[in-house]
């Protein structure tokens, strides 16, 4: 951690929140004689010190001459008072809540700073939650996906993580792989009395632990959607819809509409929800051959993009119907299409054709009226979770770094299982297994993890978290 500059203990102190004009600012501070030294900065030392842990006092930040005289009044602030160990740290602190304007937050934090604290690293108070035992990696780390989150549906699967709903799931693998080595001590002792490695302790329970594992590595398809969203780019021929569905899907007029076709030169890009799942969506220049050396590039780019996708969403005109160029596009192309059947309330609109290879799915929308807009966004979801889940199981893995620990705790289970039934190696190797295991699960919540891994956990975050 040398390179993060993590201390133990020292006062350290932080704007923690965003640097920008606001109603209230805070700046935090933790570590031995936190609450001390904001007492020397405070018009109410005797008040902020005799406070209890989680309490408020009221008062002023202000400069003091070398005389101990308030020279100077720079904020009207409250201050938060933590106790430890009943702190968010687990050890003393004190959050100053002051007006949030720039000058004001940057003044109190640049006295703090004056009077003995450290400018915390990033991550630095969460680092001390986890080494104080106020938190473990899974939650330390949902900490981050909470302020990352671009959807409610995201912000929600983190903070069960950050409620503890990983950590109990692991801790009970844990005991049930621990009460297994014990079991398996005892065939130790007395071999005679088993017939087979599979006679000698719970296999069902075994069994169980890796059932487990099993759920938590095949939900982690869905929680990286919720977290890192998907690509979907509106591709089809000129005229087909495609910016009029943009601006409705975004419920707002972004994109321009024209009867002119080749309207669209150049793609726009803006974040969407599809009903939790976030999403980057593109409309695109329409398919078509053109002499015009702009339009030209803006086809070319079009290609691109569809071809970099998570998913299509391929737009026809529904009074002109599947052409040549469209079969063509679908059939070459290597990223999965939903088919989006536009126009569908004019006179003259085509059946909808079967799904094919091409496309998985198809619907029949109105972009201008908003007709089978509830149906597309349904069919886009089903696509995206297709494998994945609709809803993940209530404790879930949050990160490569969980699922990589996880997967490596399912492969050695998965080997104790094999030798326990086929008993080649001996319970030795189970007894191995079942300790590799354990190692890896205590990866997940951090109680066996390098230094390196924290660094990259905890460098991560923002200053003042």
């Amino acid at each position: 951690m040398t390179n993060l500059g993590y201390g133990a203990g020292e006062p350290i102190a932080a704007i923690a929140t965003a640097l920008s004009p606001a109603a209230i600012g805070v700046v935090r501070t933790s570590g031995e004689g936190c609450v001390d030294l904001v007492a020397r900065s405070f018009s109410r030392p005797g008040a902020l010190r005799e406070a209890g842990g989680n309490s408020l006092v009221y008062g002023w930040i202000v400069e003091r001459g070398e005389d101990g005289r308030i020279c100077r009044r720079i904020d009207e602030v409250m201050l938060g008072v933590y106790r430890k160990p009943r702190s968010f740290t687990g050890e003393e602190m004190v959050e100053i809540y002051c007006h949030g304007g720039i000058p004001v937050v940057k003044a109190v934090l640049s006295l703090l700073l004056r009077t003995g604290f450290r400018q915390a690293e990033r991550g630095e108070f969460t680092f001390r939650a986890y080494i104080n035992g106020k938190s473990d990696l899974t939650k330390a780390e949902a900490v981050r996906e909470i302020i990352d989150s671009k959807t409610d549906a995201s912000r929600g699967r983190a903070a069960g993580r950050l409620a503890g709903a990983l950590h109990e799931k692991i801790d009970s693998i844990k005991r049930n792989v621990t009460d297994l080595l014990a079991s398996i001590e005892v065939a130790v002792e007395y071999p005679e009395d088993e017939e087979t490695i599979a006679d000698s302790f719970d296999m069902d329970a075994l069994l169980r632990a890796q059932k487990e594992l099993e759920m938590l590595l095949d939900g982690w398809r869905s929680e990286r959607l919720y977290q890192e969203g998907a690509k979907i780019v509106l591709a089809g021929r000129t005229n087909a819809g495609k910016s009029s569905l943009f601006n409705s899907l975004l419920k707002e007029d972004r994109s321009i509409v024209s009867d002119v076709e080749g309207t669209t030169r150049d793609y726009l890009e803006n974040m969407i929800s599809f009903d939790g799942i976030p999403a980057r969506i593109f409309d695109t220049a329409g398919l078509r051959q053109t002499d015009d050396l702009v339009e030209g590039q803006g086809v070319s780019r079009t290609r691109a993009l569809a071809g970099e996708a998570d998913l299509l969403l391929y737009l026809v005109d529904s009074t002109k119907g599947l052409s040549g160029e469209d079969e063509a596009f679908l059939s070459a192309s290597h990223v999965p299409a939903v088919l989006v059947w536009n126009k569908c309330d004019r006179e003259g609109s085509l059946p909808l054709p079967p799904d094919t290879g091409n496309w998985r799915l198809s619907v029949r929308v109105s972009a201008k009226t908003g007709q089978g807009m509830g149906d597309l966004l349904a069919r886009v979801k089903e696509f995206l979770l297709c494998g994945a889940g609709t809803d993940g199981p209530a404790a879930a893995l949050g990160s490569e770094r969980q699922r990589d620990a996880a997967r490596d705790a399912f492969e050695r289970l998965s080997h104790a299982v094999t030798v326990a039934l086929t008993g080649g190696l001996g319970l030795d190797a189970v007894v191995q297994d079942l300790e590799d295991a354990l190692d890896s699960l205590g990866e997940i919540t951090g109680e066996v993890t390098s230094a390196d891994v924290l660094e990259s956990i905890f460098s991560n975050f923002c200053v003042g978290k």
